[in-house]
């Protein structure tokens, strides 16, 4: 799963630090307002930075200041530089050592850098809640009275990319004994045209019943083709076998994973097969009608489940709404797998809700954007948005520790090899 942006490479943590009482009392008189404690730490950063500055020159020179310079040394101290940085408290003004030479390369913010620590995941912050750039930008000028560029902010947000890029081909598990397809639609900027596209994500619930993302994938149509490509991709990154896919009728699907995957299993989700029978059916027989296919699904197995489909169908609402038993018995082959298990089974082996419950914190994120300007857009937001959102992988639930043993029952060593 995506994971939070970690502190600078290489950065160690560093301990909290006692503040004297006698430097507390020099800072604070009296009552403080909540602007006269930011000026005072905005005061006190500046100092600390100017002076780790100073040292950082000191150890580039070879001396600190007052202090000979040795004989062999040429370069020395040419004055300062102002330079106006942004900071978690808000721009602060430092000047910047020079030396003669100029070969002095600051460590601690960087020549050409702007951004100290903390600022850039401020920002990434709220993009990753589905603010805008411009929304950002009159935030922080409210919050800080700066003023940012719009170009400024989206040179930090697309610095993420290279995360994303790692994300998405990371290695993934050997084995997956469930993987959930569906597919979000977003407006995205294609070719100065604003199209809907298709953004796929799969979800992949791990041996001990922990789930991570494994990957988002764009693309305008879907058939066996781009599936292929999506399956090769996984299996580059490591996954040798996937013992049920979990799908919604996602067209093309199902033929490339019999390439890819012979040996899975494709499920077809029983919520939204109910879904979709139902908009068939007008409003007020709606509920009728879902009262009676409740017996096909709810059988004890793929035979009793036959035969009340049978018998929906020679009923009044089998002669009344024919394309719903249609639709049952075109997609008949990948509706009786989950019949194999007992009906103790998690809800996660039949239907897609878990990934849809995802897809849905998504909406609320992208329901403020017209569109993206493009596809690595869309991208980036969808991957911090789910960063946030799964916080690295979920636990395991209680049902699943059922569910481990059916499979170890029915799947043998394609499941036990791996969880062992």
């Amino acid at each position: 799963m995506p994971s939070k942006r970690k502190q600078s490479e290489g950065t160690p943590s560093v301990p909290e630090l006692a503040v004297p009482a006698e430097f507390l009392d020099q800072l604070v008189k009296g009552p403080m307002t909540q602007g006269e404690v930011d000026a005072v730490c905005r005061s006190l950063k500046k100092a600390v930075i100017e002076r780790a500055m100073g040292a950082e020159l000191s150890q580039h020179l070879g001396y600190a200041p007052g202090e000979a310079k040795p004989i062999e040394q040429a370069n020395h101290r040419n004055g300062t530089t102002g330079k106006t940085v942004f900071t978690d408290d808000g721009p602060v003004r430092i000047e910047v050592p020079r030396d003669r030479a100029g070969s002095f390369e600051p460590q601690i913010i960087p020549k050409h850098e702007r951004r100290f620590t903390g600022f850039d995941e401020k920002i990434v912050a709220m993009y990753a809640r589905g603010m805008t750039v411009r929304e950002i930008q009159g935030f922080l000028a409210e919050m800080y009275a700066t003023e940012v560029s719009p170009e400024f902010i989206s040179k930090v947000t697309d610095e993420v990319m290279a995360e994303v890029t790692a994300w998405q081909s990371r290695p993934l598990e050997p084995m997956y004994p469930v993987i959930f397809f569906d597919a979000l639609r977003v407006k995205i900027r294609d070719d100065a045209v604003v199209r809907n596209k298709a953004v796929y994500l799969a979800l992949g619930v791990l041996p001990d019943g922990g789930r991570d993302v494994l990957g988002i994938w764009i693309e305008q149509t879907e058939g066996a083709k781009f599936w292929l490509k999506v399956f090769n991709d996984l299996k580059t990154r490591g996954v040798n076998d996937i013992l049920i896919a979990v799908v919604d009728g996602l067209k093309g699907l199902a033929e490339a994973i019999e390439v890819a995957f012979p040996a899975t299993t494709v499920q077809t989700c029983i919520v939204h097969l109910i879904r979709n029978s139902l908009d068939y059916a007008s409003w007020r027989d709606r509920k009728a009608v879902a009262v009676a296919l409740r017996p096909i699904y709810a059988a004890v197995s793929a035979t009793a489940a036959a035969e009340a489909l049978d018998g929906f169908a020679a009923g009044p609402w089998g002669a009344k709404y024919s394309t719903i038993v249609q639709s049952w018995r075109r997609a008949w082959e990948h509706v009786i797998p989950f019949f194999a298990f007992p009906h103790t089974a998690p809800t996660e082996i039949y239907t897609t809700n878990v990934i849809e419950s995802l897809h849905m914190q998504l909406r609320k994120i992208i329901k403020t954007r017209g569109h993206f300007p493009s596809d690595e857009a869309a991208t980036k937001l969808l991957w911090l948005a789910l960063r946030n959102i799964l916080a690295g992988k979920v636990k395991s639930t209680r049902e699943w520790k059922v569910a481990m043993n059916q499979f170890a029952v029915m799947y043998g060593d394609r499941f036990t090899s791996i969880s062992a």
